[in-house]
């Protein structure tokens, strides 16, 4: 039985084993899109500015692009599975630390070397994770618990309190 190549929606002809290729390249390109700052678009940053922003009923929070975390570890490490859900915030090759911003202090700012001799920044010498279900640094939907651990919010002042204020979402660790 002799195979007929399929026809894209563009009007190329393409054979089956292509399609695959086409269609996995399309989630590898949507897996980019959800990429921390930079990396889907090829552009290399040349620093990492980690700096505070403010957050309703959660308090100041380091941000860094998006809101950043920190985890108190489970028995199960941290490895491939687990930092497409938490991405290391990583110093670009060639910088050796990151740049403290509004509200910060670069005396807190440190690295950790991590394989391959990448650095990953730390904030009072815990290492900081981005959450993919943030999208932006006024987001603080990791305050969780999952199999690798407890996650939370770097809080660097807490939310003032009113009789009124909801506590939903709150949380952290504060430093």
């Amino acid at each position: 039985m002799t195979r007929q190549p399929r026809q894209a929606a563009h009007g190329l002809r393409i054979s089956g084993v292509a399609a695959t290729a086409l269609a996995l390249g399309g989630l590898s390109l949507s897996a980019l899109a959800a990429a921390p700052a930079g990396a889907a678009t090829g552009r290399v940053a040349k620093s990492v500015v980690v700096k505070t922003v403010n957050v309703a009923n959660v308090g100041t929070v380091l941000a860094s692009g998006k809101t950043l975390y920190t985890v108190k570890p489970s028995s199960t490490p941290c490895t491939a599975a687990c930092l497409k859900v938490w991405p290391e915030l990583v110093l670009p090759k060639g910088v050796t630390k990151a740049t403290a911003g509004s509200g910060v202090s670069s005396s807190k700012l440190g690295t950790m070397t991590r394989a391959h001799g990448v650095r990953q920044v730390t904030f009072g010498g815990k290492p900081l994770y981005w959450f993919v279900g943030d999208t932006g640094p006024g987001q603080v939907h990791g305050n969780v618990t999952d199999t690798w651990g407890t996650w939370t919010a770097v809080v660097t002042a807490k939310a003032k309190s009113s009789s009124t204020a909801s506590t939903a979402g709150s949380g952290g660790t504060a430093f």
